[in-house]
């Protein structure tokens, strides 16, 4: 049994390595369907429930310490691609299909909880508020929300398992229908013309050599700026006010560190190679951490779960099959709009790259607004289904 905080947390960055390196060697299809993070999470949590890591003063402080430093400044590294001023040149019917599909995602999770909320365990409105950041951002906005909403450790591990399986079904149908643009195109009767347009400005934009490499002065200066943001931030956020369920502390902490990279992301500073590098990194050793006080005992409901996950998706995209037939929106605009929330940088611009390579800038652009404005969408889940 593991009681010192140094031990506690070099076992669970000895882990992360191993899946994280294991992750990227193999061939394997296996990690197609089960990523990395999930992996690092099942670990760290089987660990916690056989008792390897004992419940000591310690090991909290390790872990408090390690995870608040961790979060910020991984937000602000995360931030620093997301360029305001490239994304407004997406447009508004790109942008309206975004946002449209974020609103459907907030409400699909809201029409769910309320049909189902009888079978849920205690808590499980924050663990669904997390779950929504991370299907209107990604993975990152989701480990926010799990620290501004205290979810317990075992709650959450039924979003993560959402995350997969639902997400993975859902990333599939998506790509599924690439081969129909055609048909749903006629159908909707929609004029994907502007696409060429939008997505020549941005490739002439976006095409900055960043191939000198990661390299020590580099990776010292972006940690040195990311901890140094997120110490500052949480000292901000200790002295200002709590507005309600979910604007604590820790949300103005979150929210300093947000507005410093998007400040950051229009300098140079955003040119300097190895931030998303390094913000995996801490991605990764912040699940860790969060595995290590979770609980299986409650693993016998995750089957409602996965069904809640479901519906939510049905009702989200019966909301944009709707919106795209009203408004006359191509598949193209559609899908990447739906990953681009639900999916983030990892599926959005591979979606995009399907209909055509010159529509990967788009798909990036998009997954990056859904990185900024995850984090606050999950929040105004949790106002949501904190007050039903």
């Amino acid at each position: 049994m593991i009681q010192d905080g140094m031990m506690y947390v070099s076992v669970l960055l000895v882990i992360t390595a191993v899946i994280a390196i294991t992750e990227k060697r193999s061939h394997s299809k296996f990690f197609k369907y089960v990523p990395g993070i999930v992996l690092i999470y099942l670990a760290g949590a089987l660990l916690q429930t056989f008792g390897v890591f004992a419940d000591s003063e310690s090991n909290d402080a390790a872990y408090g310490m390690v995870r608040g430093l961790l979060l910020p400044a991984m937000l602000m590294l995360m931030l620093l691609h997301c360029d305001l001023r490239k994304i407004i040149r997406l447009g508004p019917k790109m942008l309206g299909a975004f946002f449209a599909a974020s609103f459907s995602i907030v409400a699909g999770f809201t029409i769910t909880y309320i049909l189902l909320k009888g079978f849920y365990a205690t808590d499980t409105w924050k663990a669904f508020a997390a779950l929504s950041a991370s299907w209107t951002g990604g993975s990152a906005n989701m480990v926010i929300l799990q620290d501004i909403l205290k979810v317990p450790e075992s709650i959450f591990g039924y979003a993560l398992i959402m995350d997969t399986v639902n997400y993975s079904f859902w990333v599939m149908f998506m790509f599924w229908l690439v081969p129909f643009a055609g048909v749903f195109n006629r159908w909707t009767k929609s004029n994907s013309t502007y696409l060429d347009q939008v997505s020549a400005e941005i490739s002439a934009t976006t095409e900055e050599n960043e191939q000198s490499g990661i390299g020590f002065v580099e990776m010292l200066s972006l940690l040195a700026l990311a901890i140094f943001v997120s110490v500052l931030g949480a000292k901000l956020g200790n002295n200002l006010p709590e507005l309600g369920t979910a604007v604590n502390s820790t949300t103005w902490t979150i929210i300093f560190a947000s507005l410093v990279g998007i400040i950051l992301a229009m300098t140079k500073v955003a040119k300097v190679p190895g931030s998303l590098e390094i913000s995996k990194v801490m991605l990764y050793i912040v699940i860790a951490l969060i595995a290590s006080h979770a609980d299986f005992s409650q693993l016998f409901q995750a089957p409602i779960y996965i069904i809640s996950g479901f519906m939510i998706l049905f009702f989200h995209g019966i909301f944009m099959f709707l919106l795209a037939k009203v408004f006359k929106l191509d598949l193209f605009t559609l899908g990447v709009a739906s990953l681009a929330n639900i999916g983030g940088v990892a599926s959005a611009p591979i979606l995009a790259g399907a209909f055509h390579r010159s529509l990967i800038p788009i798909g990036i652009l998009m997954a990056v607004l859904g990185s900024l404005l995850g984090t606050y969408f999950g929040i105004l889940t949790a106002n949501i289904l904190s007050a039903l």
